[in-house]
């Protein structure tokens, strides 16, 4: 019995991604209760789990199969190969998501390089009101309010969500191109609120129509 099929085989399974520990927890606890089918890899360990897994990832790629394991930021997840995007296509008929505007990824890249953000701050970098922009970015599941700044008037603090990882393909944040290049370059900032504008409007922003 080969270890990468064992994994293979419970990737295809599932219904999620699985981490390193939940694929050696399910091997690990195979045949427990059957003393007549003895389980080999009982005592596998987590390591030898995650070379199992770059090994079958290597392997489809050089085999060209129709299937790619990928790693997520939550775990393990085998997934159909891009480039047969159009014909899987054809068993899911949704309605295709318009695309993101350019003002829409603009302000989705101030965020994800430097959140958590204000409103205030991404408007300051954009120089124009991003009401709609937001809002869209929000119903699309790309971004998420992450609480409060610690300032006055306790503007909303915003971030990127699971969603985004998963839809641009990235494990975490330190995978976005050029980070740390541009989480240091100096951006301008909205104007500190003071004590007395702590009824006044999240935004400093110069009053301008709203993107969409």
């Amino acid at each position: 019995m080969n270890l990468s099929r064992v994994i293979e085989a419970l990737l295809f399974s599932a219904q999620k991604p699985l981490s390193v520990r939940e694929l050696t927890e399910a091997i690990k606890r195979a045949g427990a209760e059957d003393e007549f089918s003895p389980n080999e890899f009982a005592r596998v360990r987590e390591s030898e789990v995650a070379a199992a897994l770059e090994q079958l990832k290597i392997e489809n790629i050089e085999q060209q199969r129709a299937f790619q394991v990928n790693e997520k930021a939550e775990g393990w997840q085998l997934a159909s190969d891009p480039k047969y995007a159009q014909w899987v296509r054809q068993l899911f008929p949704a309605p295709k998501p318009a695309r993101l505007s350019a003002p829409a990824l603009e302000t989705l890249a101030i965020i994800a390089y430097r959140q958590p953000i204000t409103r205030a701050d991404v408007e300051a970098v954009r120089g124009v009101n991003i009401d709609g922009v937001l809002q869209t970015l929000m119903e699309r599941g790309l971004v998420k309010i992450a609480g409060r700044a610690e300032i006055p008037g306790r503007a909303l603090l915003y971030e990127t969500t699971q969603f985004f990882l998963d839809h641009f393909g990235l494990r975490n944040l330190d995978e976005l191109p050029n980070v740390e290049e541009l989480r240091t370059r100096h951006l301008p900032k909205a104007r500190a609120p003071s004590a007395g504008d702590a009824d006044a409007p999240e935004s400093s922003t110069p009053a301008t129509a709203p993107e969409s």
